[in-house]
């Protein structure tokens, strides 16, 4: 039985790296130099040449890169990796959480060092070539530094207290952890921006003039409390402009990246913040918080029913069941589901954008929001032509082309 889960694991590994390949590959044949049509308008000839090598060569890298992750993960589980790294992890410690604690760290670790060189390469070659790379070599290993502090600290501590009510409560472990994992989620949505983001990144407040008054009359008009309005220093490591919505209740805020500052006049700014105080008028924050809430007590409850399965933990060379390797074989046995809900939630994700944009454009002005868009796709060189499959499966947002068509049925 233990060799059937070992195939199907293989299995979905090889076809899950062909198929996003297939996808990458459908995206290259929509590439070349002559400018499109319907691209006229948003780039010019010389823009949008470079705005293809820059697909392009993301393209080549991710291939480079992705075919190695894969390589190394398959070999990890035909060469019994896991195996290898647990029972190392046993030598050290009798302690079911210790021993999780040791295996995960080390993979993570091994992980994380063996793909600094491609790291590297992306950001002071690939970013740095095209102009968007703003980050120093000390940024560089600070922020890697603190990944690794961070992640060990936090996300340590969650899986030594998740395996810690597993050895207390056994088959009803799933409820208190999801009860655990769902307080965490919630706690995280509320204060990340607080607590994790000025590790990496300085924010101050929006200062007083006519953005910041422009920003607060617009969320009056709505009947949006707004007090909390940040500058990120997004300029530190990149020269791509973005804005995001983050909190609940009271501690809601919208944090504006300076480089958005620099390149959107005011008018454009408020506009894309429109459409994120949209996402909260639809209640789509709360909706995403709900679903994702529910996926994880599903995803504990099937994992439940299969740690201690002895086939789940021979399939990866372990003959003696535990957390941490159930975990491991869990994790890809769950993809395929993943993959399905996947889809679901981008179709969502997506028509919720055009709900958010619905809403800028009934509010504020429909022709503002396209111009930053434009801006936005311009700065960031996005990809405007994205084969329908590709979008289909992995755009969480719908593409540029779609989303300003939507908007003109706005404009008067």
């Amino acid at each position: 039985m233990h060799e059937t889960f070992f195939w199907i694991i293989i299995t979905i590994l090889v076809l899950d790296f062909l198929f996003e390949n297939y996808l990458d590959f459908l995206n290259t044949k929509r590439m070349g130099s002559k400018l499109p049509e319907e691209l006229k308008g948003i780039y010019d000839e010389e823009k949008y040449a470079k705005q293809q090598s820059y697909q392009l060569a993301n393209h080549r890298f991710g291939m480079v890169s992705g075919t190695f992750s894969f390589l190394v993960v398959l070999a990890m589980f035909v060469f019994f990796g896991f195996a290898y790294v647990d029972s190392l992890a046993w030598e050290f410690t009798s302690s079911g959480i210790l021993a999780a604690l040791l295996f995960f760290g080390i993979i993570v670790f091994a992980s994380d060092i063996v793909n600094i060189p491609f790291s590297v390469y992306d950001t002071f070659v690939m970013e740095e070539k095209f102009g968007f790379n703003k980050t120093t070599p000390k940024t560089f290993v600070l922020d890697q530094l603190k990944d690794w502090v961070v992640g060990g600290i936090i996300g340590g501590g969650l899986l030594a207290f998740i395996i810690f009510i597993y050895q207390k409560t056994q088959g009803m472990f799933w409820i208190y952890a999801w009860i655990v994992v769902s307080v965490f989620s919630i706690f995280m949505t509320m204060f990340y921006s607080n607590i994790i983001v000025p590790l990496f990144n300085k924010q101050a407040p929006l200062e007083a003039g006519e953005l910041r008054n422009a920003i607060q009359e617009f969320a009056q008009k709505v009947e949006f409390k707004l007090d909390n309005i940040f500058v990120i220093n997004g300029s530190k490591r990149s020269t791509k402009a973005n804005a995001y919505f983050t909190g609940l209740g009271a501690k809601k805020r919208i944090v504006l990246y300076d480089t958005l500052i620099e390149e959107a006049d005011t008018e454009e700014i408020v506009a894309v913040l429109a459409h994120e105080i949209g996402h909260y008028k639809k209640k789509h924050v709360t909706q995403g918080l709900i679903i994702s809430l529910l996926q994880t007590g599903i995803i504990l409850f099937i994992f439940s029913l299969l740690i201690d399965n002895p086939h789940l933990s021979k399939a990866l060379g372990v003959d003696k069941p535990n957390f941490h390797i159930g975990l491991v074989a869990f994790g890809i046995l769950y993809s395929p589901v993943s993959f399905v809900l996947g889809i679901f939630m981008n179709m969502l994700s997506r028509k919720n954008e055009y709900e958010a944009d619905a809403f800028a454009a009934q509010n504020f002005k429909p022709e503002a929001l396209a111009s930053a868009l434009k801006k936005l796709s311009q700065k960031n060189l996005s990809n405007l032509t994205p084969h329908p499959l590709y979008v289909f499966f992995n755009y969480s947002h719908p593409p540029l082309l779609e989303r300003l068509k939507h908007l003109k049925t706005f404009e008067k």
